[in-house]
């Protein structure tokens, strides 16, 4: 049977930041109506932890599958490759926390966010469709992540089903103004995803794993990572203009030169396996300007 550590392993703590930041960003602008329901923030923010763990976990059972978790990998060794994790067991886990991110999502939106019945089944419907992109990302005869899609779900479900889902779960309100900050954590979120990538070109592209940065190469792939890292910045200030708030609100840019000064040693790499601490870095640096912004606004 597996131990604690080898689950607490397979769960990546590290990559919960950003899943966080994204219920955070959500629940800050939301926070400015005088309908704001915080705790339909709050149950969000377990459910997407239930979701981003089950992403994890489906990706270590996923690649071991498909046999990109092997000698040439170059990040943190997979449970289910190093048989820390059992094949059964793990897909057990699997099926516990598509469960339990189910009954999470039913409780927040049926029974925790006042939203109309008919909302309610659309955002049941996300709900499922989070569950199954949570899986299909590395899992089954045609995963996604394999054919360079892995940035665009992560934008989509990191950035605009996260901020935009959480602002209309706590205030039954929809602003297309916040499409601005949605778009910004659905950046950052695709550029760990791409550093992540960077990190593993040489391996998935030998093995079939064609992802974005395979499809872009060494070169383009850093001047990709350069635009999702500073196009929030232009988009949250966009944002704070749009709303005319207060000068507080532009505290979120203190945060700036540590994502410049990354940037810089990122493009001074020459092993791709020097990569691998940045993730980690942007995931908290994400939540920083994210919880920089939410005392910002609300002040």
């Amino acid at each position: 049977m597996a131990s604690l550590k080898s689950w607490i392993k397979a769960a990546r703590l590290r990559t919960l930041p950003l899943a966080l930041a994204s219920i955070a960003m959500g629940g800050a602008v939301a926070a400015r109506s005088s309908n704001f329901n915080l705790m339909a923030v709050v149950m969000a923010a377990i459910t997407t932890l239930f979701l981003q763990i089950l992403s994890n976990m489906a990706n270590d059972f996923g690649d071991s599958h498909h046999g990109l978790d092997n000698e040439g990998r170059l990040g943190p060794k997979r449970t289910v490759q190093t048989g820390e994790i059992s094949r059964k067991e793990m897909k057990t886990a699997i099926i516990l926390l598509s469960f339990l991110s189910l009954l999470s999502g039913l409780w927040l939106i049926l029974g925790i966010a006042r939203i109309p019945a008919d909302i309610a089944w659309v955002y049941i419907a996300l709900g499922l469709a989070a569950i199954a992109a949570a899986i299909k990302y590395t899992v089954g005869k045609n995963p996604y992540g394999y054919i360079g899609l892995g940035d665009l779900f992560v934008f989509l479900f990191f950035g605009l089903t996260g901020v935009l889902g959480t602002y209309y779960l706590a205030t039954v309100s929809f602003d297309l103004l916040v499409l601005l900050p949605a778009s910004a954590l659905g950046l950052l979120s695709a550029g760990v995803l791409n550093l992540n990538n960077m990190r593993d070109m040489s391996n998935d592209e030998a093995n079939g794993k064609n992802t974005l940065a395979v499809f872009l190469g060494q070169k383009s792939s850093l001047k990709y990572h350069a635009a999702l890292v500073l196009l929030p910045f232009l988009l949250l200030s966009l944002f704070i203009i749009s709303i005319q708030a207060g000068p507080f609100a532009w505290l979120f840019m203190l945060s700036l030169p540590l994502f410049v000064i990354d940037l810089i040693k990122i493009n001074r790499i020459t092993k791709a396996e020097k990569l691998d601490p940045f993730l980690k870095k942007l995931a908290l640096k994400t939540l920083l300007l994210t919880a920089l912004l939410v005392i910002g606004l609300n002040i």
